[in-house]
């Protein structure tokens, strides 16, 4: 009945927001980066936070979290408030980057460090590096997640689908808090959206899957790949275009919109075309998770799997 509770809170939360930005005239103006043609009240993703913490403080209270996992996740909300200020006044990059940074280092504190570092072939068991890979996971996915909010049900609904497959594979009533709360937003952002999350959503549900990835990962060195292969779409997309744009000799500061989200979009698909085709992908890498038992043979099929939907993408739409 809790899940329920916090879907009909994000729900209505998500449409009260949405009427209070109207009328402050809270609104994402179309750029040059923009996906959508016109301006749009954000700000959003207040309603899935503030959801997701008291869904989950309330499984602390009743003691159905781990207190290392719940208090890792805890951190998430001065991420969550500072992003809503930058959503707000477009706060330095530098603060932007310290913020992440202290509560990457904060959440990895809570959870015990990323213990081993498993890359199949052989482990790292060196605690200082494989922390210090564990905490740029951590800003990368932050940063992956809000670079890949940019149209309408994407974000949203790829945060439902991680949810419930990490409910599938390793149980834990957050993943059902995740998905509620993601679903009762994802309902006023499905094309054509009524409302955006902006970065108070993007970079928090970013935070929840590294701290998550690394969490499981303590547990059994390999599950560091089942997240890395469940997150694919987003994951590949986003460090493929990173490197190809640095291979470019581009600035990568600049804002740009070369994503393979962003080219389908430009080569004619719909937001909504675009967001089922990656629900049906992500279901192809549920599957094979599921269904292959080598881990690095699942994650090497994954990446053709993921490199041939790119080449049929700058077939559409060249990377230029």
């Amino acid at each position: 009945m809790i899940y329920l509770g916090l879907f009909l809170l994000s729900f209505i939360l998500t449409y009260l927001i949405k009427k209070y930005a109207l009328k402050k005239s809270l609104v994402a103006k179309v750029t040059d980066r923009s996906s959508h043609t016109s301006p749009t009240p954000h700000g959003g993703g207040i309603a899935l936070a503030f959801s997701w913490f008291l869904g989950i403080s309330y499984l602390f209270y009743m003691s159905d979290i781990d207190s290392s996992l719940y208090y890792a996740l805890m951190c998430g909300l001065l991420l969550s408030i500072v992003s809503y200020m930058d959503d707000l006044f477009e706060l330095s990059a530098r603060i932007r980057l310290l913020t992440q940074a202290f509560v990457s280092i904060l959440g990895l504190y809570f959870l015990g460090g990323l213990q081993t570092l498993d890359l199949l072939i052989f482990s790292i068991d060196n605690q200082i590096l494989s922390n210090s890979i564990g905490f740029f996971l951590i800003v990368w996915f932050i940063n992956l997640y809000n670079f890949l909010d940019g149209i309408d049900g994407y974000a949203a609904s790829e945060a439902v689908f991680l949810a419930l497959a990490g409910f599938l594979l390793f149980g834990g009533e957050h993943f059902l808090v995740l998905a509620a709360s993601a679903l009762g937003f994802l309902v006023w952002n499905w094309d054509k959206a009524k409302i955006f999350m902006g970065d108070v959503g993007s970079t928090l549900l970013g935070y929840n899957i590294a701290v998550l990835t690394i969490y499981y990962a303590n547990y059994e060195s390999q599950n560091i790949w089942i997240w890395m292969i469940l997150f694919g779409v987003f994951v590949f997309d986003a460090t493929l275009t990173l490197f190809r744009r640095y291979k470019n000799g581009e600035n990568l500061s600049v804002a740009h919109k070369k994503h393979a989200y962003q080219r389908l979009t430009q080569a004619g698909w719909s937001h909504q075309k675009v967001v089922v085709y990656s629900i049906f992908v992500n279901c192809i890498l549920f599957f094979l998770i599921y269904n292959v038992s080598s881990v690095l043979a699942a994650l090497l099929i994954s990446i053709i799997f993921l490199y041939s939907i790119i080449r049929y993408i700058d077939s559409k739409k060249a990377f230029e």
